[in-house]
């Protein structure tokens, strides 16, 4: 599923139109980036988002050999729901 078959489905189960389920759509995922960026942790009723922070460290340029430095990062983290873990488990 893409976004706009989300936002389709979102304006089908709601009654709201295209445009105010993209609007909705929108402000969540604008909300939950702006908590992961400072450092919080998003509880939903899908899962947990959390930020991550890799530190820095050497690699190995696979085709050459060569030592890299790779540079400290953060990522996202997801943790899926029991729920819906259970759903697609079927337990």
């Amino acid at each position: 599923m893409n976004q706009k078959e989300l936002i389709e489905k979102i304006s089908k189960k709601t009654g709201w139109t295209a445009k105010d389920s993209k609007l909705a759509l929108d402000a969540v995922t604008e909300n939950i980036g702006a908590a992961l960026a400072k450092g919080d942790t998003v509880r939903t009723a899908i899962g947990t988002f959390s930020m991550n922070k890799r530190p820095a460290r050497t690699g190995r340029n696979p085709k050459t050999g060569e030592s890299i430095k790779i540079k400290a990062s953060k990522n996202v983290r997801f943790r899926l729901a029991k729920p819906i873990k259970d759903k697609l488990n079927k337990r």
